[in-house]
């Protein structure tokens, strides 16, 4: 039986690989990276396992800063009464404590995995209610670099203002939101260390358009999205701003089409659920595992974005009773569960037209592995290894591996 390699070991096979494949490194914060990013997911389903695991491997692993409470059983307990709402604004305190305290637990948990290799980040979500207050801890946390999508970060300078070192990193999904960061951000004498580049098409989660109708707008195609945004960067003198391209990779091909067309590197979400690493519970892999494109839906979300998950025994419930439950949508006193998770929430706030469920019981629902209640996101793309789960180094592998010629002609 063969003992599996060191970490050592496995960080030096993949480079090696990467020095034979057509594939370039990359370059952020100062550092020589894999081109491959782990895509921040939650309701903790990625924490420091799996962010710690890819970082130390060479490339970037991110964690989730949504409701990482959930991973610290000791911070439960203590929020446990709070979600009856009876202490008011104080339990809605006590949670959000908690979830900072947690997320300063999850970089150092993830720092002792990654032994300084790679490079950590956290993505914060910038609907989030406690956006701000996440994005401080994690910079005073030490974190190597802060990820915000859902949103247009246009504070996120200020934020970090006395973390000048640390990489700052918005998602966007085309050249015009890349020309607004950029411009915003100049003014305040920071410029982006990198950006994503997401493909509403293809992505889970929230997705970057304004409605469902809009995922399949053709300035979304990264043929379109990638190339004038590197034009972009060039003529503002940011030639050296990477652009990391998001949203149904699964091949080595796809790297490689991705870098002809100008990306430094890619994000991938979905693949890394499908690890042995990953923060989830099994029953959460193994759905996403399993899931097929067929099996996927858009619809929008409690947030008010439109968002892409597997369509379970709960969304296929609750998309059915959808337009009932929007027809009698109402402004409530307070949050269902007194955690106000979103800035604004269609169910809390009454909104017509956006998702009417509570984003984080579903979310945490799913990451505990509860099939039947669960909110599962999930990305486009069959996975790299079928519906097997793998370790992080094999996902790694086989990303930076190309296929020989004539094997898609075997399969």
């Amino acid at each position: 039986m063969l003992m599996p390699a060191s970490v050592d070991q496995t960080v030096e096979i993949l480079r090696e690989k990467l020095e034979r494949s057509v594939l370039r490194p990359l370059k952020l914060a100062g550092r020589e990276l894999l081109p491959i990013v782990q895509g921040g997911m939650g309701v903790g389903i990625s924490a420091h396992r799996l962010a710690g695991s890819v970082a130390s491997l060479g490339a970037v692993g991110t964690l989730s800063s949504v409701d990482l409470r959930r991973h610290h059983p000791d911070l439960m307990e203590r929020t446990q009464h709070c979600h009856k709402g009876l202490n008011g604004e104080a339990d809605k305190k006590a949670i959000n404590d908690a979830n900072l305290e947690a997320i300063d637990r999850e970089i150092r948990a993830a720092r002792e995995i990654s032994q300084g290799r790679g490079l950590l980040a956290i993505n914060v979500m910038r609907a989030v209610g406690e956006y701000a207050p996440s994005v401080v801890r994690a910079l005073r946390s030490g974190i190597d670099a802060v990820v915000v999508g859902a949103g247009l970060p246009l504070d996120l300078p200020d934020l970090a203002k006395e973390h000048p070192k640390t990489a700052l990193i918005p998602i966007l999904s085309d050249a015009r939101g890349v020309q607004l960061i950029v411009k915003k951000w100049e003014r305040k004498q920071r410029r982006p260390d990198a950006i994503v580049i997401e493909h509403p098409r293809l992505a889970a989660g929230h997705l970057g358009a304004a409605r469902v109708e809009d995922l399949n707008d053709p300035r979304f195609e990264f043929e379109n999205v990638i190339p004038a945004t590197r034009e972009f960067l060039r003529t503002a003198g940011m030639d050296d701003v990477p652009v990391i391209a998001a949203g149904g990779i699964r091949t080595h091909e796809d790297i490689a089409r991705l870098q002809s067309l100008g990306a430094a590197a890619v994000q991938l979400g979905t693949p890394f659920v499908a690890t042995e690493e990953c923060d989830a519970h099994p029953a959460f892999k193994k759905v996403l595992a399993e899931a097929r494109d067929e099996d996927l839906v858009e619809f929008t979300s409690v947030a008010g974005l439109p968002a892409r998950a597997v369509k379970t025994h709960w969304l296929k419930n609750y998309l059915n009773a959808e337009p009932k439950l929007q027809e009698i949508a109402h402004k409530k006193p307070r949050c269902v569960v007194t955690f106000d998770c979103l800035a604004q929430c269609g169910l809390r706030d009454g909104f017509k037209g956006w998702g009417q469920f509570c984003i984080d019981t579903q979310l945490a629902a799913a990451v505990r592995g509860d099939v039947m209640k669960g909110l599962f996101f999930r990305g486009v793309g069959q996975m790299p290894f079928g519906n097997r789960i793998v370790q992080v180094r094999e996902l790694l592998e086989k990303l930076l591996t190309p296929v020989p010629v004539g094997a898609y002609a075997r399969a």
